[in-house]
């Protein structure tokens, strides 16, 4: 099977890795993968024989959102008439762009999947779930008209037949961990910064993951000179908390690892896992601490408090986050019994639901129900 995949390389997000691991799977599979994406026209493209690249021109690209050129849709119709391929994935990236493709494959006759990762709080407790809500009120107009649409959760799945878009075009897989790449093993974290416990937090910088409400509940809960808190990650809100909050207070600030290798080793090297975010769609730093064997704290945001339902971890509620972890992070600075207790559960639980495999298996059956739709419908037209 020949895969369009439009997606996203740069800069580093969730959607970037969730655009390798799955693609990567996919080439591995034996099927054939062109990976269409937003870079400069002179970008110089990965020599891979296994794959075609081909850059699509934009005017501005974040880790949230991109503006693409002008020319940008004339560009992907161009490639994708002379691509030719079975199914187009989009993983969307919240571009002006996603509004157009199901115009542009019909127009050339293909089959048009999209994969939609905007974070969420079905509850909409605070500015920023509202805000993220508008987001979806906004495309689910536009996804009504894909052939599939990939949500993470069921609680996505809902909202989105809600606001209008059809139940069996809507389908829940999972994201998906190798759990073989990230699994326990040893590691000198603990060596190298001189920690007797420590707690983690990877990803963004940014306001919605409420990262200050966590450094907060750290000053504030007076832990032992023996843990620390290390924060792997970059964004615009990191330069004010790093001048705030410092190693004086037991606070590491790695910033962006981009070797994957050494972020499983601060994984491997963590006792507890904190995910403080207001929003969230189902976070991939999540499963693959999970994964990686360590104990998970994250709020009810998005499909996470999902991921750690029935005791895989702790879930608390999004509009206590400081307070909550103010109590929770002497105990498990305490009782070593306890993370290493919720850590097995936490592994067992990706093993069960979130591994890269089932992903790709699921995604598969995907693709072939859209292509014997497609054929249907097409024998229909003769």
């Amino acid at each position: 099977m020949h895969i369009a995949w439009l997606g996203k390389k740069s800069p580093f997000c969730g959607n970037v890795t969730y655009g390798r691991e799955v693609t990567n799977s996919l080439l591995d599979r034996g099927h054939q993968v062109s990976f269409v994406h937003f870079a400069p026209e002179d970008t110089p493209l990965e020599p891979r024989s296994e794959w075609q690249e081909v850059p699509i021109p934009f005017l501005y690209k974040s880790q949230i959102y991109t503006i693409p050129s002008f020319k940008s849709s004339k560009v992907l119709t161009q490639a994708l008439r002379q691509l030719r391929p079975d199914v187009v994935h989009a993983s969307l990236t919240l571009s002006p762009l996603d509004f157009l493709l199901p115009e542009i494959c019909a127009e050339l006759g293909l089959p048009l999947v999209a994969t939609f990762h905007p974070p969420f709080d079905h509850k909409r407790r605070n500015f920023t779930s509202g805000t993220q809500h508008l987001m979806y009120q906004l495309y689910a107009p536009f996804l009504a008209s894909y052939n599939r649409v990939i949500v993470f959760s069921k609680i996505q799945r809902d909202l989105l037949v809600r606001l209008g878009v059809p139940e069996p075009r809507v389908a829940v897989i999972p994201n998906g961990v190798d759990v073989n790449k990230y699994s326990p093993g040893l590691s000198k974290l603990k060596t190298q910064i001189n920690a007797q416990r420590v707690f983690v937090y990877q990803g963004r910088i940014a306001a919605e993951k409420n990262v200050e409400s966590l450094l907060r509940a750290w000053k504030q809960a007076d832990m032992s000179k023996g843990s620390k808190l290390v924060i792997v990650g970059n964004g615009s809100n990191a330069l004010s908390l790093m001048s705030a909050y410092g190693t004086d207070q037991g606070v590491i600030w790695m910033g962006f690892v981009a070797d994957e290798q050494q972020r499983i080793q601060v994984l491997r090297g963590s006792d507890v896992f904190i995910l403080p975010s207001l929003v969230e769609g189902l976070s991939l730093s999540l499963l693959e601490a999970m994964s990686c064997g360590v104990a998970c704290v994250a709020t009810d945001a998005g499909a996470d408090g999902e991921v750690l339902e029935e005791g895989a971890g702790i879930v608390i509620n999004t509009q206590r986050v400081s307070t909550q972890l103010q109590t929770l992070l002497p105990m498990f600075q305490d009782h070593p019994e306890l993370t290493t207790l919720l850590g097995r559960k936490a592994r067992q639980r990706v093993l069960d639901r979130y591994t890269l495999a089932q992903n790709i298996t699921q995604l598969e059956d995907l693709y072939r129900q859209v292509l014997k739709q497609q054929h249907i419908y097409s024998s229909s037209l003769v």
